[in-house]
């Protein structure tokens, strides 16, 4: 009894251990990513030290934003998504659907919103120049990331 009350104890401590790590690597990666995205940006924009200055605080708040918009439309892509698998009334769906556009809406118009107070921080030429630099950086991570699936991580000599 006192062996599988052990055991039961040590898988425990075991898993939560592995959950602990878990949550802890998403955490480091989000911030890894951030400070590679934040280094990237910065190179890209060529921005001086007043147009930092005034940029980054704008900037992180609308990273905030965006990602609770986000939020939102996984929250509602989900319940839709369960609600049609689990074959809800038309009625539940419908309203599900309603919730799910309006968070998409919800997300453009944040975007819509954070153009105009990136241009009151910033040259219209940067703040066009940064969703150029972030759609490059998304997809520099999209292929580096394709590249450690396959096992073969691209570098500079074989990438040619």
């Amino acid at each position: 009894m006192k062996r599988t009350a052990s055991l039961i104890l040590s898988a425990i401590i075991i898993i939560s251990a592995g959950i602990g790590a878990k949550a802890s690597d998403k955490n480091d990666w989000k911030q890894k990513m951030m400070s590679e995205k934040i280094a990237f940006l910065t190179v890209e924009l060529d921005l001086t030290p007043e147009e930092a200055q005034a940029f980054w605080p704008v900037y992180n708040m609308a990273s905030t934003e965006l990602d609770n918009t986000m939020q939102e439309i996984f929250r509602t892509h989900k319940a839709l998504a369960k609600a049609i698998d689990d074959n809800r009334p038309k009625a539940e769906i419908s309203s599900l659907l309603d919730r799910y556009l309006a968070a998409q809406q919800k997300h453009r118009e944040t975007e819509g919103a954070m153009a105009e107070k990136y241009k009151k921080v910033l040259p219209v030429e940067k703040v066009a120049k940064l969703y150029i630099s972030e759609e490059k950086f998304r997809r520099q991570c999209i292929h580096r990331m394709h590249g450690k699936q396959q096992g073969q991580q691209k570098t500079p000599q074989n990438s040619k």
